[in-house]
């Protein structure tokens, strides 16, 4: 992984844009070096290369496969076993600010202003020396199932993570999805009762789902919700595929579905206005989504596009990595367990640190 890494250094120093991935349980390391600093925008997802878009939609941003060059290397393994227990600093003043959030959501859920809301914060750590390839190699090894990738543009920033969230992938006339929430630590014995709350809020999610992709489609098929293990926590999990009646259709299902209510909330025009209003800083790429459009890197094929929500991420600024956390919100929920999950999902990125 010598030559992709080292060139991503060699980017980062130039300040030229460029990004590495890894798919979910894939051995293949994919680097895409974009040949100039252009800042290349998405009109309408015809476009072919890397897909970076914001969580309101407004900011939508390519490293294009054209003016790119292709890097492909086998994931050798390394021991960057994590130990499975971090120290945790419980900020008092980020647990009332973020408790009092969630009591304003549930307050406006309550109200009939909608049925779910996600909320987020975002928690600044110092850090000294940034070895981007380090961590990057620990998420490679340590979150098997999930899409890893570190992404830089100087106009935008350096972002990195390990995302357990499919958004959609599609081949030709096929899309495939998954509907996704509630959260809890992984146990070892692997028994997991879930709580009428998370089930009913990742029903919301299937249900939002299903409901737009009817329109584009002649056929939809779905699991029944099941425990997905991503690192050290889990979630419940239905997959879901649909054959759309036209290719054309693709921008319209992203449009349709992105934010979907696992990142936002249902509504999504309530809960989107409400997340912009209240959550005092702005997610910019944190819950928007990313990934191969129009094309597979590994293969070249340009019929196929895999792209995933931007979740267990953090953006590098000079000495500080700000993290970025949230949960589903609903009538049920309890604002300090709400915190004490946001916690939890902060594990992933600070055990790369």
């Amino acid at each position: 992984m010598n030559i992709i890494f080292n060139k991503g250094k060699g980017f980062l120093d130039k300040k030229m844009p460029f990004v590495i991935y890894c798919k979910p349980n894939s051995d293949k390391l994919i680097g895409v070096f974009q040949k100039n600093d252009d800042l290349f925008e998405i009109d309408n997802f015809e476009e072919t290369g890397f897909a970076f878009v914001s969580f309101d939609g407004k900011k939508k941003y390519l490293i294009p496969r054209n003016e790119s060059d292709v890097y492909i290397e086998t994931v050798n393994k390394i021991d960057y076993f994590i130990e499975n227990e971090i120290d945790l600093d419980i900020d008092s003043n980020a647990k009332t600010t973020f408790e009092n959030l969630v009591e304003k959501g549930i307050n406006a859920i309550q109200n009939n202003q909608f049925d779910k809301v996600v909320l987020s914060r975002k928690e600044t750590l110092k850090i000294d020396d940034f070895d981007f390839e380090k961590s990057f190699n620990k998420l490679i090894f340590n979150y098997r199932n999930t899409f890893k990738y570190c992404f830089y543009h100087p106009k935008i920033g350096f972002w990195t993570g390990a995302t357990p969230e499919q958004f959609l992938q599609s081949s030709e006339n096929t899309i495939k999805t998954v509907s996704f929430a509630g959260t809890q630590p992984y146990s070892q014995t692997e028994e997991y009762i879930w709580a009428e709350k998370e089930k009913q809020e990742q029903q919301f999610v299937t249900d939002f789902i299903l409901t737009h992709l009817k329109a584009y489609s002649t056929k939809i098929s779905f699991s029944e919700p099941y425990t997905f293990r991503a690192g050290s926590i889990v979630h419940i999990k239905t997959d879901i595929e649909a054959i759309i009646n036209t290719k054309n259709d693709f921008r319209n299902i992203i449009e349709k579905l992105h934010p979907t209510p696992a990142v936002c909330g249902l509504p999504k025009d309530e809960a989107m206005r409400f997340i912009i209003a209240n959550e005092e800083y702005d997610r910019t790429f944190y819950t928007g989504f990313l990934g191969e459009l129009n094309i597979d890197f590994a293969t070249f094929r340009n019929d196929k596009s895999d792209l995933f929500v931007n979740l267990r991420c953090m953006n590098i600024e000079n000495n500080s990595a700000n993290i970025y956390v949230g949960c589903g919100i609903t009538k049920d929920s309890i604002p300090e367990n709400e915190f004490v999950e946001t916690v939890n999902k902060s594990k992933t990125m600070k055990k790369v640190l």
